[in-house]
């Protein structure tokens, strides 16, 4: 069994009427509906929960974080996203979605801004599959299409993925390379565009596919309590 853990600000669908509408109950709570299944347990953690719902316990015990955050990236305490990252860095896997590009743990992991372009225009969006034979694309055909998502654009400032598995393209022009695959320390990574917050992206069932997969794949094949630096024995003798 996978144990997820699905993270949002849930900030969006209590004040904007837009974005209710769409997520009446949160973003986190649709999420976590399409992903239950017989090998994937879910459960959700907002940022108005003590501790932003990410207590300790809460992330030990938890085998892939989803991250979707947009307005209240400063609320996180840096001592949660320190012990996010230190979570992945031990063997955690996490997915970011949308504009987790700018969340503190997305930082901690990457080194860089996660600065790009943008609009909100609901441009048609269409998602290629760069990698076929990844994991994460595994039921997909050769794109899918969003009929209304934000706009994001190149450049954008991240590492070079270790794998891209999703590059788009929208309807005013831009490109972006919207699915990111990264090894941190003993976890995986995936950065993941769609997702805005007034689109009902997380209802397409491409979307849902890809999720359900990077979950799959993030999940951890080796996890240790803690990181070390041992002194360790030298592996041959050391003649004089």
């Amino acid at each position: 069994m996978i144990r997820v853990t699905v993270w949002n600000e849930f900030i969006h669908e209590k004040k904007r009427e837009e974005v209710k509408q769409v997520y009446p109950n949160g973003i986190h709570e649709v999420i976590a509906d399409f992903l239950r299944c017989d090998d994937i347990s879910v459960r959700c953690a907002a940022l108005d929960e003590p501790e932003c719902g990410l207590t300790r316990e809460v992330v030990d015990s938890t085998d892939v974080m989803i991250w979707w955050g947009h307005c209240a990236h400063d609320k996180v305490p840096d001592e949660i996203a320190k012990r996010v990252q230190e979570a992945v860095l031990k063997g955690m896997g996490i997915i970011f979605l949308h504009s987790a590009h700018m969340s503190k743990p997305f930082h901690l992991l990457m080194g860089t801004s996660g600065t790009l372009g943008w609009h909100v225009d609901g441009d048609k969006e269409r998602v290629w599959v760069c990698a076929p034979s990844s994991p994460i694309a595994k039921g997909l055909g050769r794109y899918f299409e969003l009929p209304q998502e934000e706009t994001y654009s190149e450049p954008f400032d991240i590492p070079e993925p270790d794998r891209l598995v999703f590059i788009s393209w929208f309807a005013s022009g831009e490109v972006f390379r919207s699915g990111c695959c990264y090894n941190r320390g003993r976890g995986k990574v995936f950065y993941f565009q769609p997702g805005h917050e007034t689109c009902p992206t997380y209802y397409i069932p491409e979307v849902r596919t890809v999720i359900r997969n990077a979950v799959r794949w993030a999940a951890p094949e080796d996890r240790v309590e803690e990181l070390v630096c041992p002194n360790v024995a030298p592996a041959e003798p050391c003649g004089v």
